[in-house]
């Protein structure tokens, strides 16, 4: 098992180790710093050779002046964690980096399997029967947010890791249950396992805890996955007091959906402003829209990217250029995505006011 965490002294001797960066790629955050781009591992093939190739990517990032790591344990059916686990390893090992420079985040919520698609016996053997979650406690084909159920997952990351700490634990799409089971005892749920991750947090299994969202908070009040960061934060405060752990909100947000800057979700605030104003970080997910985005620009777009060559890399300055953002978290599940993508880190990202001159706002 590795042990430690992520520490204020060691992240910032890892931002000194990569002296070529640009000054804007170090992000204040947590107490901690951190690189304005982050590894993602949602897509890929279950299987071997694709689990071989996050394990090199993650070395490969780790570097390349990344020191921001996110997975979750449902993705790729726990392989995305495992092969995460195995590379950090590996870059421990040849003395890449050490445990307390690196940022690991994870998300638990979802039904896992376990390297493979999971099947009724899989589903009965590992929640039911020991007593983990009831039938009753899913909700829409495979969500579960109790107390019992968070923990045990994030058991299951701590073993995929392979460590002693997570360092930011999600609550993986919480709106799911929202939309199934109504505001009021959405957030009575939500309260619920914020209690249990400020004890998990007390035990030292994880440092902060937050939610990554998808819908949640990008769609307006009265939506049925819409969720209030106020009622939220609320939520944190009734869990663990005012010294609550959560620290950290995750959402998708790219050039083309764009609503954590544009919609007023939160009241008359952005989400990103919100966030702002309640001292979160915030990361981002889907950056290039799982590839979506690329190949759609044309040059007079792009000339608007001094410097950069390749629509990924557009994509991601666009992102970590948005004032209150922390950091894009891309995927990148081959050590060539990390080659094009880590560019960044010596290329200043743009000033509150060009990046207002590039989105059209004064």
């Amino acid at each position: 098992m590795i042990s430690g965490k992520a520490t204020a002294d060691g992240s910032a001797a890892y931002a000194a180790k990569h002296a070529d960066a640009a000054p804007q790629h170090w992000r204040p955050a947590l107490g901690l710093t951190l690189s304005s781009l982050g590894m993602g591992s949602y897509l890929g093939n279950a299987d071997p050779v694709t689990d071989g190739k996050y394990a090199s990517a993650c070395q490969k990032a780790l570097a390349s002046g990344i020191n921001v790591l996110d997975s979750a344990v449902n993705y790729r059916y726990q392989r995305s964690e495992r092969n995460l686990g195995a590379g950090l390893k590996k870059a421990i090992e040849a003395g890449t980096v050490t445990r307390d420079q690196v940022l690991i985040c994870t998300k638990g919520g979802f039904i896992s399997g376990d390297m493979g698609p999971p099947d009724r016996n899989w589903f009965l053997d590992t929640y039911v029967k020991p007593g983990i979650a009831t039938e009753t406690d899913f909700v829409a084909g495979g969500h579960c947010m109790t107390p019992k159920y968070i923990r045990h997952e994030l058991g299951l990351s701590l073993k995929n890791f392979d460590v002693e700490t997570i360092d930011v634990y999600y609550v993986h799409n919480p709106e799911t249950q929202a939309a199934a089971v109504g505001e009021s005892e959405f957030y009575s749920r939500l309260t619920a396992v914020f209690r249990e991750l400020e004890a998990c947090a007390a035990e030292g299994k994880i440092q902060c805890y937050g939610t990554a969202t998808w819908h949640a908070f990008r769609v307006p009040p009265g939506h049925e996955s819409h969720m209030s960061l106020e009622k939220t934060l609320a939520c944190a405060v009734e869990a663990g007091g005012r010294d609550h752990r959560f620290r950290v909100i995750q959402l998708p947000y790219n050039l083309g959906l764009p609503e954590a800057m544009s919609h007023a979700s939160q009241g008359a605030a952005s989400i990103l402003d919100a966030a702002a104003a309640a001292g979160l970080a915030v990361f981002t997910s889907v950056p290039l829209m799982q590839g979506q985005l690329l190949g759609r620009f044309g040059a007079d777009f792009k000339t608007k990217f001094p410097g950069l060559k390749t629509d990924a890399q557009r994509c991601l300055q666009f992102a970590r250029s948005t004032p209150g953002v922390t950091a894009p978290l891309c995927g990148m599940k081959d050590v060539a995505h990390v080659e094009e993508n880590s560019v960044l880190r010596t290329v200043a990202s743009f000033t509150p006011a060009e990046f207002n001159v590039l989105v059209g706002r004064s």
